[in-house]
This record gives structure tokens, C-alpha cells and sequence, in this order.
């Protein structure tokens, strides 16, 4: 049976990273000298695993770390993969937000989404959906081999609600420029949404 092979990494790292600032879907932020140098140097360590198509989130910093990282590539940009919104909590510090009750709210569970922002719930639909997206295009292609530049805690609810082996989303964190590589098996991947994450990038 053919399966298909997805490797999941994060982009590269932003002065939003470096600041400790929220930044979702509302701060198309480039990335910065360090993490375009530290993504150089990546490449010429870290064996990327060779790919036959290229995806990615259509914000700047994702576009630009597929620019580095496969750069003989063509990028064929996924829109639901795009970063979470924080709302009103956009390019804020969890130091700055911590006499918010709303943010302290949301960081403790007891809500699900930040004001004017979205909810986990409908974050985690939106990056599967463009997981199934992905699948298809890669079927329709008859590619069995592809990279997908995403977001980090994209990368995270992605995992937690999707992959075997099962763990919480904390468990699937991944440094600017690494990630996981999936396994999709057709016939489980239909009947049930669930992939295997085989190993790290």
C-alpha cells in the first residue's frame, strides 16, 4: 500500500522569538539576521530530508525559511496552515499581559480564546484541514514525499490532536528550523484522521 511521507518544521526564528512576543496571524513578521543566519547554518549541518514538494503557511517567516531551507523548491503556499490569532493579545509579552484577567484566564484554561481572538478548539480544525489539504494535493500529484514550513504551535496542536504515538501538545515542541516527519497510511489516515510521526528533524 503507497504512503505518504510529510515532514513538519517550523520556520525560522523572528525578533518577535527573540522579544517573547505573541505574534499569530496578525504580524506578518520576517525573519530576523539571526534567524536567517542560524537557518544557513542548519542547512549545511542538519540532513533535510529530501522531498519531491514544498508547502507552507503563507506568512513571511514560513515562506522565507522554505526559501532557505529547499531553496530549488517552488512553494505552494497552504492558507489554513496560518498562525493562530491572539486577539487582543497580539505583540504582547506574557509579562505585559499578566494583569489581564482575560490573558490569565486563557492561559489557566478557563477560557478557550483570547478577546477578539480564536479558539483552540477551531485552531486545531484549521490546521488539520490543511493537513487533509496537503494530503490530497499530494495524491492528486502523485507525490509521496513532501515538506511542510509551519508554525510552532501549529506544529504542537497538529500533533497532540492527530499523531501516534498520543502525547499533549507541550510534548511536540520543536526548535526554529526542526520538526517531525509523519507517516500517513491512506486507509487509517481516512478512516480515523490519525498519522505517525516517525522520527525528527
Amino acid at each position: 500500500m503507497k504512503t505518504y511521507k510529510i515532514h513538519l518544521i517550523r520556520h525560522g526564528l523572528t525578533d518577535g522569538n527573540l522579544q517573547g512576543r505573541y505574534i499569530g496571524s496578525r504580524t506578518d513578521l520576517p525573519l530576523c539576521p539571526e534567524g536567517v543566519e542560524e537557518l544557513r547554518q542548519l542547512r549545511e549541518t542538519v540532513d533535510y530530508p529530501d522531498i519531491e514538494r514544498l508547502y507552507a503557511s503563507p506568512m513571511m517567516r514560513c515562506k522565507q525559511t522554505a526559501g532557505i531551507l529547499y531553496p530549488d523548491y517552488e512553494v505552494h503556499p497552504v492558507d489554513a496552515l496560518i498562525e493562530y490569532d491572539f486577539g487582543t493579545f497580539e505583540g504582547k509579552t506574557a509579562d505585559q499581559l499578566e494583569v489581564d484577567s482575560d490573558y490569565l484566564d486563557w492561559a489557566s484554561g478557563k477560557i478557550s480564546a483570547p478577546p477578539e481572538g480564536e479558539s483552540s478548539t477551531d485552531f486545531v480544525k484549521r490546521q488539520c484541514y490543511g493537513l487533509h489539504e496537503i494530503v490530497q494535493d499530494m495524491m492528486r500529484h502523485n507525490v509521496t514525499n513532501a515538506a511542510a514550513i509551519m508554525h510552532g504551535g501549529a506544529i504542537m496542536m497538529l500533533l497532540a490532536a492527530s499523531a501516534v504515538p498520543r502525547k499533549p501538545s507541550v510534548e511536540w515542541t520543536s526548535e526554529n528550523g526542526r520538526g517531525y516527519s509523519v507517516l500517513i497510511t491512506p486507509s487509517l489516515y481516512h478512516s480515523s484522521g490519525v498519522i505517525e510521526v516517525y522520527d525528527k528533524i
